[in-house]
Formats: structure tokens, sequence, C-alpha cells
């Protein structure tokens, strides 16, 4: 299957360039699509592109408009806006070296896959892939992609450069925004120690292929059921995991129990470690 590039340009390393381009590394999400349908006539809705004086207009004719003032736009075409030109829009120059560990993972975006654009392009590609390898860091560069530059991170993935851009600090909310509130109490020692013991018994290697979309799953076989005139059955409401006593919780989880302990208001004796904090929900 050929893949079409999302960009296509030039890939630039000191002097040495080559004819580049970027793939989408990974696959739109989900294989459920629904349509909006109006259910007394089965059709499919049509969204129609419609000015509120004017009534329907060509989607060709549009063009798009920044907001300056309530109601007031600056109108720009297409060919406009493809006029500003940067050296990114069509060269990722590296710029810097850096180790991947200094780039907090919260600033990693989407991933491409970059590849030599042609076999003429293939040894100069070659070149500054393997010098990349062998530097043991992440180059980063910037590229324009709709209509923004981006700071692109690049590092080899078997043959190729595996790319992803990079999310600018503005983008990124301070932790303290969404943390803040979060108490600074220690948790109970005894606590933690069972917690730990339970994070060894699921530990595992890292498979994707074992994880599936459930949901989509499930929605799948709604649609089945209704294909074939079955009435779908009422799924069952998840069960309340609200947990009064968290120690017991902790137990009970290492005990290998799926299920949370019933809720209980026995109070338990201390630890000699520790005291037993406050009953509180978890999570």
């Amino acid at each position: 299957m050929a893949y079409r590039p999302t960009w296509q340009g030039h890939l630039k390393l000191s002097l040495v360039t080559c004819p580049v381009a970027l793939y989408t590394a990974t696959n739109a999400g989900g294989d459920v699509h629904f349509n909006l349908i109006n259910p007394k006539t089965n059709n499919r809705i049509k969204m129609i592109t419609t000015d509120p004086d004017t009534g329907p207009i060509e989607r060709s004719s549009l063009v798009k408009g920044y907001e300056v003032a309530k109601g007031e736009y600056i109108l720009l075409t297409d060919e406009e806006i493809k006029s500003v030109k940067l050296e990114s829009t069509k060269t990722i120059e590296i710029e810097r070296f850096v180790p991947a560990d200094e780039i907090d993972r919260i600033y990693w975006d989407n991933p491409y896959y970059l590849a030599p654009d042609g076999k003429l392009a293939q040894e100069a590609f070659g070149v500054i892939r393997t010098a990349l390898e062998k530097s043991g860091q992440i180059a980063l560069g910037r590229v324009v992609i709709s209509t923004r530059e981006r700071i692109l991170a690049l590092e080899p993935r078997g043959k190729g450069i595996l790319a992803y851009t990079i999310r600018a600090d503005a983008e990124v909310r301070q932790p303290d925004e969404i943390f803040g509130g979060i108490s600074d109490k220690a948790a109970d020692p005894a606590m933690i120690a069972i917690a730990e013991k339970i994070i060894e018994q699921q530990e595992g290697p890292f498979d994707p292929s074992q994880f599936v979309d459930r949901y989509e799953e499930a929605l799948k076989a709604l649609i089945e059921d209704k294909k074939k005139g079955h009435k779908p059955a009422k799924v069952a409401e998840p069960e309340d995991t609200n947990v009064v006593d968290l120690m017991e919780a902790l137990r009970a989880s290492l005990a290998g129990k799926d299920k949370p302990p019933a809720k209980s208001t026995k109070a338990k004796p201390a630890k000699a470690a520790a005291a037993k904090p406050k009953a509180r929900k978890a999570g």
C-alpha cells in the first residue's frame, strides 16, 4: 500500500541536505464511524454551508478569516497564506542535539516517520541517520505543518527516522494549576508497602497487541445485534468502587480479590508504623 506523505521537503544537517518525506506513524482511531440520520426518513443528513444573510453558499468560494473584533475579520486566501515562506516550510534543518531524557514526556506530541524521498536521496539520508544513531541523542529541527511551525524531534528507528512534533511551552499547562489542591500530607508507609507489593504482582512487559478498544468491540457487537434484529441486551451498571476502608481494600487487592471489600465502618487496629488515616474515598 502506497502511503501519502503529510509533508515533503529537505532534511538538512549543516551543508548536507537530502529530499525527505514525512508520513503519519499512526492510523486514525476506531473502525466504528457514525453518520447523522433523520430517524423519520432514514436519510443521511447533509451539512450545508450557509450564510446567515444570503443562505447556502458553495464551500469552494469561501476564504479564511481572522477575527480582530466582534464581527470584524481580516480575510486571507489560500494563496496569501501560502505566500508566508519560512525555511522550515520546505526544509527541516537540524539545529541542536540533546539527550532524550532532557525532553519532558509532556512535550512529546504526534509521531511521524521520516524517510528519503527517492533513491538519489538515500545516501545522504543514510549518512545523517547513522551519525544521529551514533550520537545517541535526539536531533531538534523545525517544520511547518498545517500553518504552524513545530519543533521536530528526530531519532533513528529501523532504517529510517522517527520524528515527533514537540509542543511549545505555551501549550503545556503548569502542574500546579491542576495539582495545587492536592494535600502535602505523606501517605501511610504501611499502605505504601502493600501497594508496592501489588505493583510487583502486576509487573510485566509492554505488549500493545494485548490492548484492544473494548468499548469499540462492544459497539460492534451492539451494531451486529441490531443488524440481526435482536434487541440489545441491557448492560449492567459498573459496581460502585468507592472504598471506605483503604487498608482493607489494599489487603484484599494483595490477596488477589477482583472486587473491593464491602464498605465497613468498623475500625481497624492501628499499625505501629503509622496511625490509620481518616476514612475517604479512593481515587
